[in-house]
Formats: C-alpha cells, structure tokens, sequence
C-alpha cells in the first residue's frame, strides 16, 4: 500500500511577497511561490523572469578554458585532424553538433573540414570513451581528441590517447573520480575541484557550448587576423549564440538538469529561439514530432515540457534502438531531402522504442506482481531488482522509472545478454543510489563497470552475479530506505482561494516557465473544498471530479489522471465521495474547446479529507 503524502507549505516572509508582488505585478501566490523558491528581492524576481543572453557567465571563467582554445586554435591554425567523441544520448549529440559547427566556423573558408565525430553505439561498444577507438583514430592521422559529455573518468582512454600521440581535451559534466581527473592538455568540467566556474549544472552540450563560445570569442577579440574567418561581436551574440541555444535548450531540458540560474536562461532564450527551426534537421524532427509550421514558424505556443515529450524521446531513441551517428547529421545537414529521411528514420526508431517498452513492460510488471504476493510494500526487497532474458538495453533506463513509479522504490532493470547483464538504474528523493552501487561494489567488486549519481546510475556484471546484487543491495537500502524517506512529499507552492484562480493567476504562473528540475511547474492548494457531484470514473483508473470552495462560489472541473494505479479505488478507499470535505493539491490548467470557448480546470496532485488523510 502506497504511504500517504507529506504536504509541506514553508512559511514566507510576508514582506518579500508583497514587495515581488507590486514591482513585479504578479499575484500575491505567484509571488510567495517565488519567495518559497529563494527568491528574497523584487531585483531578483525581475531577473528570473526575464532571463536575458547576460545572465551567460563568461566562458573563460571554466578551469582549463584557456588551454582548450589554444590547443584548438593551434590544431585550425595548422590544418590538424581533430576527432569529437560524443555520446548517444541528446546531451552526447547536441554537444558534437555544437562544437563541430563552431570549429568549422573559425576554421579558414575554402578549407575541408578539420573536424570528423565519432558516436559510440549502444550496444556494441556501450558508454564512455573506448581505447579500440581512440587507436583506430590515431592510425587515420587524428592529432586532437576532444570529448563532449564524456570523459571524466576515461583514465585508460586519456592513457591511450598520450601513448598514442594525440592530444586530448575533455569537456564533461559528470561528477569526477575521488582520485582526480584524467591527464589532458585541458579538462573542462564545472564540477572538477578548483573550477571556479559560478554555475555547476550545466549539461554536457552546456559545456561544449561554453568552449564554442570561447572560440569565437577569441577570434571575435581579433578580427582583423587573416588566419580565420572574422566575426565581429555583434555577429555572435546576434547570430551564433541564438542559434547555438536552440540546440543546447533541447539537451538542457532533455538531461533533466536543474532550470535554474543559467540554464533557465539557456532554455528560455532557446524555446524562442525554436519558433523558427531555420535549420532543415530541425525542423523536419519539429514538423514529424506534431508541431505545426507556417512561414517558418511553429504556429502555436509550446513549452519546455512539449520539448521533453515530443522531441527528445526522437532523438534519444537513435542512440537506443540504433545508431545516434543519424542524430548529428540530422542537424548537420542542409539538405532537407537528406533532413526528412533522418528525420523519419528517428521517428520510426522511436516506435520501435514504445512497442519494445510496452512490451517488456507486461512483463516488468508481472514481476512486480509476483514480488507483491510475499510482500506486498516490496519492503524486504528494498531497492527492486528486475531483470529478464531477450529485453532490450537500449529502454531499461525508461522502465527503471516506470517501476519506481509503480512501487515508489528505487529501482534496477537489467537485461541479459550473452553472459552479460546491462542495467539502469533511477531512485527516489531522499536515497543516494551510485553511493549504494558504489558500496556494492566496494564489498564484492560484482560491476564490469558503472557510474551515474544520485538519481540515476548505469552499469553492467556478468549474469551470474546478479544474485549476490540484489542480496547485496537489499541488505544495504532496506535499514535506509524507512517510511520517511519513501513517503512521497508533496512540496506546495502556495495556498490560493479558488474564486482567485483567474486568467491572470494563470499568465503569472507562465511568466515562470520554463518548468522543469528545480523550477517545477507549481502545486497550489486548496483547503476545506467541496466534492459536489458523485466522481465520475474515466477510462477505469482515471476520475472526474466537481469542487467549490464555499456556497455561491465558483465551480471547477477537478482531473485525476493516473500513470498506474487507480484513481476511483484510491478515493474510494479513502472515502472520498459526493458531500465531502477535502483539501486539494492541485495545478490549474487551461482547457480550449472550440465549441464552449476556455475554461480553467483543475489537474489533481493530491486531494485529502480535512483531517489530514491523504489518498496518495
């Protein structure tokens, strides 16, 4: 049985709120949710809500910067091979197109390109940087290894590339090795000890856009140079960096990194920036992905989330199902003939992702079933482990979080292949799961390899020890793993009175967007609310329900949608009928019909009996 939620409404100190409130001219719970997210002065209010190219840090500001450009400058000025090794995800396929493009623009016109990409595949060569590779590479004359969202703790690659003769520069965002970071002639990493870069959570295509932006700059601080091609500083900020912030929001939204500080400013500038997807990979995807073009331009709004779910999913399937090689020429190309066929094949690939998702998923669950019947909380389990014969490893990083969903538990899905088990891994606020696998293996070295943080880990072992893992990994999370840290916390931004939930309420709460980690679409609440009509049952597990707050007051349509268990159960099991009095935890949206015109509607994250009882 699912704990109920915590609902958590920080006090506010009453002033900030008003002041954010009249120099800002927001309503009063719009501004407390701003106060409640560390924003304390109307001066940063107005900085958050309008984010601006400045709020960039200086490229130069990053450890190791000026090093990278000058080893790059150095390799443009003497025509040296420079290989960018990615990753296939869209932070690993972004990034290569970013820094590519940048170097081939300073790179002296009539001259080939310098710059060939290498993006490893999947299945056959997994994560991280290979030395097979980086040998291959240096046979083909390549002098400059350059790796983008990758690279932090490739010590045997960084080893191969010196024996070899080549010169590497890492750029990557993951956290480092307690041991240090490889050899190179310039690491650049925000997260590496001594960085005194001021954000820390850039994705790796925001580190790879930091050193882009950094070579441009150098050749912007000297035009006059006929070495490279000139641009002028009004060029780059006028021309490049937009059009470099269309890429680098997509892998920003797509990494889940926090939309905060500078990357709420990359991703805002950048979805406007996508309202004209100039480039014909981009806007093919766009178009495929059900965004509506005239003259250019996408017709209606959409938003940091449409990117998640819509765009993303497309790219990132190439690097599961297949080879994300197709990603980069997607957004390389200038042919749209050549744009539309990569592109269909992405969406093609991306169906292939949902029907084997769905597939192994029918049996992921089962599992979990099967689970329930001895221990229907999974408590003895502690983290859930599941893994199967035939899955394909390319989605069980998506089924890891359809589990968690399902069970509210951290959670590992493997595949077996020929001897080999190949796992994701996601958890739950509250439980640190690479330092769980990272004990794991420190007791009984079962990984071939692995890494990841907090939330997320990748790794693979031999089959035959994933027995000892979960023996292992159970006798580590079950002590930690306690009803506090399970129970799910419902975090509130504000209380709102339903008769002020407006069209104004609703054009302050998009002011904040863009939405995301650490910036979350806001949860308001209401209290003492009225169920008014008996709850209507929607496709079995979804319900609809009808609320007012007080006599005579307004009326609102109250969703309850659900990714697994049963909405109409859960109230029924709580006794939440028509008569009753309830607390709501909601998001108010707003709900077009061509027909009847706009009304706002209410999307349930949580809804309790006044005594504090939650249904979830």
């Amino acid at each position: 049985m699912a704990l109920p939620a915590r609902w958590v409404l920080p006090e506010v100190d009453p002033d900030a709120v008003a002041e954010i409130a009249s120099s800002c001219t927001l309503p009063l719970p719009v501004a407390a949710m701003l106060v409640r997210r560390g924003i304390s002065s109307a001066e940063e209010a107005l900085r958050f809500l309008q984010p601006s190219l400045s709020q960039l840090h200086d490229p130069f500001l990053m450890l190791g910067m000026h090093e990278a450009v000058d080893r790059v400058l150095e390799a443009v000025l003497h025509r040296e091979p420079i290989l960018i090794y990615g990753d296939y995800d869209v932070d690993g396929t972004t990034a290569t197109v970013l820094l590519k493009t940048a170097i081939d623009r300073i790179t002296p016109k009539g001259t080939p390109s310098l710059v060939r990409f290498h993006i490893p595949h999947r299945i056959l060569e997994g994560y991280g940087m290979q030395t097979s590779i980086l040998a291959g590479a240096a046979e083909q004359g390549i002098r400059l290894v350059i790796s983008v969202d990758t690279g932090i703790r490739a010590f045997a690659a960084a080893d191969e590339a010196r024996a070899q003769g080549m010169d590497l520069i890492v750029t990557d965002h993951h956290l480092p090795d307690d041991s240090g970071v490889p050899e190179a002639v310039a690491v650049l990493n925000p997260n590496q000890p001594g960085c005194p870069y001021p954000f820390k959570a850039i994705c790796g295509a925001g580190v790879a856009f930091k050193l882009a932006h950094a070579l441009l700059l150098s050749v912007a601080a000297d035009p006059n140079d006929p070495t490279f091609n000139p641009i002028s500083r009004e060029a780059l900020e006028e021309k490049f960096l937009p059009s470099f912030l269309k890429l680098l929001a997509i892998a920003t939204i797509a990494d889940s990194v926090p939309l905060n500080g500078e990357n709420r400013a990359i991703v805002a500038l950048g979805l406007e920036q996508l309202r004209r997807p100039n480039q014909a990979g981009l806007r093919a995807l766009m178009q495929l992905s059900g965004f509506e073009l005239e003259n250019g331009s996408v017709i209606k709004s959409f938003n940091a989330r449409d990117i998640a779910f819509r765009i993303a999913p497309r790219i990132n399937a190439a690097g599961r199902m297949d080879t994300a090689t197709d990603v980069v020429q997607l957004f390389l190309t200038r042919d749209p003939a050549e744009a539309q066929t990569l592109a269909e094949k992405l969406h093609a690939l991306n169906t292939d992702r949902r029907e084997a998702e769905a597939r192994i998923l029918e049996e992921v669950e089962a599992q979990i079933a099967k689970l329930r019947e001895t221990d229907a909380d999974l408590e003895s389990h502690g983290v859930v482990v599941l893994d199967g014969e035939g899955w394909h490893r390319g989605v069980v990083g998506i089924l890891a979080s359809r589990v968690v969903e399902r069970t509210g538990r951290p959670a590992l899905v493997l595949a077996h292949e020929d001897g080999q088990a190949h796992g994701s891994g996601r958890s739950v606020a509250g439980f640190h799961l690479l330092d769980a696998i990272t004990f794991v293996d420190n007791e009984s070295a079962v990984f071939t390899r692995f890494g990841g943080h907090a939330f997320a880990v990748g790794f693979s072992l031999p089959s035959n020890v994933v027995p000892d893992l979960k023996l292992r990994l159970s006798a580590y999370s079950v002590p930690r793993l306690t009803p506090s840290v399970l129970a799910p916390t419902i975090l509130l931004d504000s209380e709102v009175r339903l008769a002020d939930i407006d069209a104004n309420l609703l054009a302050a709460v998009r002011k904040c967007e863009p939405f995301g980690n650490d910036n979350p679409e806001p949860v308001f609440a209401a209290f003492g609310v009225t169920i008014l009509d008996p709850i209507k049952t929607l496709k079995e597990k979804h319900a609809k329900l009808r609320v007012r707050q007080e006599d005579g007051g307004l009326a609102f349509a109250a969703l309850c949608w659900s990714r697994s268990d049963s909405w109409p159960e859960r109230l029924e099991k709580l006794g939440v009928t028509q008569g009753s009095k309830v607390d709501i935890a909601f998001r108010p949206r707003e709900n077009s019909h061509p027909d009847f015109g706009t009304a706002i509607d209410l999307e349930l994250c949580d809804i309790r009996l006044t005594d504090g009882t939650s249904v979830t």
